[in-house]
């Protein structure tokens, strides 16, 4: 794996906040997967996002990262999760309480962290932590970005020339910058393939609600919505609501599932729709992690503002089902452009 480079915090700092939601600690899932005693190996504290573990998505990705650590070091691993409708005073009391019992390094899950953290962390200097998809501009904070931007965008050609009917659809949990990278280059990706595709668009939820990341009946209800329209292939960045797509697509013949964040194909809980998924845009948030919690027990804690680019495969797209074969040249082709710059993949739709 290669440690990507560090660019200014500052720059999107204030943007990054201003995606920050709510959450709650008393109401949290409290699980805590490690045997051994704390004073041996490293005591890795995990604060998820809503659908937590076994999400099929992006929680799950961040804990395959934890658990390699997990492996590898020894030592306890304390996880904790939000859920709909907490509140941004107990998501600060959920990374307290897990920098207050020594865990270190102490991981939010999400970008709605933002906020808690920059407030833990200035209480916590000698602890180190780590925020997925925002940015906090302190001393002690690894802030783990991704350009899904890019990964979508590959998503959108695979999309364009796998199409039978020209009409396709992207849904997403939360109508929050964040997603509307996704968005944003999955829609470029289609039209710079084949102009002729309609892309319908939908959000299941908007603001500070965050029940679209976990709620498959609202992702099964957006993508049959979608195919009875007529579109044949469904991109879904929405976490755990991703799966109720999935299921509702697999419903169709010839029409196409997108995963996203984990390989959604390779998914145990997913098994008896992986033949409807053409592939996943796959954003390795376990690498991000586990580098972190590898540098701290080095000694030596990464910090500032890491980007996972898909020229370092932060994102990329996943073969599995060999379902790409047929088109792989082109998207080989369209990822060397975007690598090269010589395609500019747009973060805003």
């Amino acid at each position: 794996m290669r440690r990507v480079a560090k660019i200014s915090a500052a720059c999107i700092a204030t943007a990054a906040l201003a995606l920050s939601a709510t959450a709650c600690g008393s109401t949290s899932d409290d699980k805590n997967s490690g045997s051994d005693s704390g004073d041996k190996g490293t005591k890795i504290g995990l604060a998820f996002d809503v659908g937590g573990r076994g999400d099929h998505s992006f929680n799950d990705s961040a804990a395959r990262g934890a658990d390699k650590a997990k492996k590898e070091f020894g030592g306890e691993l304390k996880e904790l999760t939000a859920k709909n409708g907490d509140t941004e005073a107990d998501r600060e009391q959920r990374l307290t309480d897990l920098a207050a019992a020594g865990y270190n390094p102490v991981v939010g899950v999400g970008f709605s962290y933002a906020k808690a953290m920059t407030a833990v962390a200035a209480k916590y200097p000698k602890t180190s932590f780590g925020i997925v998809d925002s940015v906090v501009d302190a001393k002690n904070v690894d802030s783990i970005t991704f350009t899904e931007e890019q990964g979508s965008y590959l998503a959108g050609v695979a999309t364009a020339l796998k199409t039978k009917k020209d009409h396709v659809g992207f849904i997403g949990g939360v109508d929050i910058p964040l997603i509307k990278k996704f968005e944003a280059g999955f829609v470029q990706g289609v039209e710079e393939t084949n102009p002729k595709v309609k892309v319908d668009v939908q959000y299941l939820s908007h603001g500070t609600d965050l029940s679209g990341f976990a709620s498959p009946d609202k992702g099964k209800e957006a993508a049959q919505g979608m195919l009875d329209k007529g579109a044949d292939v469904v991109y879904t960045a929405a976490g755990s609501s991703g799966g109720g797509a999935i299921e509702a697509v697999s419903g169709v013949k010839g029409a196409w599932a997108i995963g996203v964040d984990s390989d959604q194909y390779a998914i145990p809980g997913l098994a008896k729709y992986k033949d409807s998924i053409l592939t996943s845009v796959v954003k390795n948030v376990d690498i991000g992690v586990y580098e972190l919690i590898k540098s701290v027990k080095d000694g030596k804690p990464i910090t500032g503002t890491n980007t996972y680019s898909l020229a370092e495969d932060g994102v990329s797209l996943s073969p599995s089902g060999d379902f790409l074969k047929d088109i792989q040249a082109k998207l080989d082709e369209a990822k060397q452009k975007i690598i090269d710059g010589q395609i500019k993949v747009k973060t805003t739709p």
